[in-house]
């Protein structure tokens, strides 16, 4: 983890983000050490203006639950429970789900106690069928299919039907993957019959603990009157709970829709603390909410999307981890870890852990958001993108680490964007744009509510250092836009792409590797590539000034890269050209006004 020597407070740097006044501030240790994911803590009983409603695994469901030692049932407090209550959990496994409600509350565990909402049920009655399979009946079963834009003929052969189903089954807390008959049933797959009921497992289930899905979600706020209340447009504030094992969406905040302009003011304040959201086989967080914070929290094993927020504002996401999406490994979809979708505006994602992620992207922003913010996080191990921007306007990506991902930092037919002082180690940046969005497209209008086609330019890229070792042979830096667009777009994508360091080493014998691809370029293929910064200067002399490129070092680069400190090495402490950094990038990294100008994301 890198060490930050400072927490500040950001309240006045984007407006909206005043509204989280009632938040406390971000974790950390005493060494100053940026602190990811739930924070082991003892909880104080919530001042609240109503009821405390307290509740457990074998609570007394005729009890009102007003009484520590009286608990009731978690079905019974979500149906009394209104804007002003708190339910306080007592610790173990809550088997429910479905709890609807639409009121403002606060939810959090009694102490130091560890409630776990479990959306699934525990299967203790399997006959054998033959030599490794084992079938028990099985009733709450989720039949579900893909969405109409996912194209069958092309991907069905990666990832067959019956994936889309959304039953699980977990083995001693492994969650199996599906298969389309019993004759491809093993140890680490399972098939359900629909017409029978029944489901099939290869392992045998003596001494284990087999648990199968039965509860859709856990939790939903929803617009609609619900317990013979009406919705007041305050959000849950939640704090200490494990979410687990459902085969939907595992809490859903706000409504569905997606229409033009609508943000999520039906749902204002909402906010996750210390909460642990694992194993769902479709997103982990679902919100339509406008000044939802999410801290400290542990997003792992989920589906289509870890957290998924659309058309809402002021949003906040800290100190978080975010790992291994798509755990089903579709193809032909777009699974991100993190999706903020659909005229978000005003997004902060800072100082999150976004890690170990194979077969997904980190962070994505999709489709009509403006001024998002992507500060100080850590992103390795992401097989597509660790930041994505997507038909968006205005983002600031400074002081972040990009380690081992297909692509760090990726902008696709987007306007401004300010790429700051990261640091990028084995990952490609990838700025794109091409003709989508003249017209609505597979899905329809939304496309349109992003930059016009003749709108995506004005990047800023500056400060930047980036390092690829022998292991990578990609392109550090690619743009593109296809031939056919370069008469209609002949300035680069860029404004600034200046006092950036690029350093290289590669194998002897493999032969000088380019630096990057560009493009608009004045030939045919509307590209060509480049070897180093100041071929780029010389076709462009206001482009890659102050900026260098180094080959073969033969001594670190870092100081510890294996063990996450990634300050530079005091042979290269000095290293490149560094411009002074705007103000309001100066003020989001916390840096000291008026001190030395550097490159990457850690200060010498």
């Amino acid at each position: 983890m890198r060490v930050i020597t400072s927490v500040i407070s950001f309240w006045g740097v984007v407006t909206l983000l005043s509204m989280f006044v009632s938040c406390s501030q971000p974790d950390v240790n005493q060494d100053d050490e940026i602190v990811y994911g739930p924070v082991e803590q003892t909880y104080q009983l919530p001042d609240v203006s109503g009821n405390i409603y307290y509740v457990s695994p074998d609570g007394n469901a005729s009890a009102e639950g007003l009484e520590l030692d009286q608990p009731t049932v978690i079905e019974k407090a979500f149906a009394n429970v209104k804007s002003g209550d708190a339910i306080i959990l007592r610790g173990g496994i809550y088997r429910t789900g479905n709890l609807t409600f639409n009121q403002g509350i606060t939810m959090q565990p009694y102490r130091d106690e560890k409630p776990v909402l479990n959306g699934s049920l525990v299967a203790d009655s399997w006959s054998q069928v033959e030599d490794g399979l084992w079938v028990t009946n099985w009733e709450k079963l989720f039949p579900a299919g893909t969405e109409d834009w996912w194209n069958r003929e092309r991907n069905e052969k990666q990832t067959p039907m019956h994936r889309f189903n959304n039953d699980a089954v977990f083995i001693d807390g492994q969650f199996l993957q599906s298969a389309g008959s019993t004759d491809d049933v093993n140890e680490e797959t399972f098939y359900v019959d629909y017409d029978d009921n029944k489901i099939y497992i290869g392992i045998n289930p003596e001494g284990r603990t087999v648990e199968i899905t039965a509860f859709k979600k856990a939790i939903y706020r929803t617009l609609h009157t619900v317990h013979g209340k009406e919705p007041d447009k305050k959000g849950p504030v939640i704090s200490g709970i494990t979410f687990t094992q459902y085969p939907d969406t595992m809490v859903h905040i706000g409504g569905v829709g997606l229409e033009i302009d609508q943000h999520g003011r039906d749902v204002m304040g909402t906010v996750f603390e210390n909460c642990t959201f694992s194993n769902s086989f479709r997103i982990g967080l679902f919100a339509i909410s406008d000044s939802l914070v999410m801290r400290n929290c542990h997003v792992a094993n989920t589906n289509t999307e870890g957290v998924y927020i659309v058309a809402s504002a002021g949003i906040l996401l800290e100190r978080n981890i975010f790992e291994n999406n798509n755990i089903e490994q579709w193809t032909g979809f777009f699974p991100s870890s993190v999706k903020i979708f659909n005229q978000s505006h005003n997004a902060m994602v800072r100082e999150n852990l976004i890690r170990n992620q194979p077969h997904s992207n980190g962070v994505w922003w999709d489709v009509g958001n403006d001024d998002g913010v992507f500060i100080n996080n850590h992103v390795e191990n992401v097989s597509q993108s660790g930041f994505f921007f997507e038909i968006s306007q205005g983002a600031i990506v400074a002081g972040n680490v990009f380690e081992n991902c297909g692509q760090s930092i990726f902008v696709l037919n987007s306007r401004d964007v300010k790429v700051y002082n990261n640091t990028i180690i084995n990952s490609m940046v990838n700025f794109r744009r091409y003709d989508r969005g003249d017209k609505p497209g597979t899905f329809g209008w939304h496309v349109t509510t992003g930059p016009g086609v003749e709108e995506r330019d004005n990047h800023v890229m500056v400060n930047n250092l980036m390092y690829m070792d022998e292991s990578c042979d990609t392109l550090m830096l690619y743009t593109h836009q296809p031939d056919f667009m370069c008469e209609r777009l002949p300035n680069p994508q860029f404004k600034e792409l200046n006092n950036n360091v690029y350093v290289r080493n590669y194998k002897e014998g493999d032969g000088e590797k380019a630096l990057m691809q560009w493009s608009p370029y004045p030939d045919e293929d509307c590209k060509t590539l480049l070897f180093t910064p100041d071929e780029l200067n010389e076709f462009n002399g206001t482009l890659a000034t102050g900026s260098e490129y180094i080959e073969n070092i033969e001594s670190p680069l870092f100081v510890d890269l294996k063990n996450k400190d990634f300050q530079l090495t005091p042979e290269f402490s000095n290293i490149g050209n560094p411009a002074p950094m705007p103000a309001k990038i100066v003020t989001l990294l916390d840096v000291e006004a008026g001190s030395k100008p550097f490159v990457g994301a850690v200060a010498p």
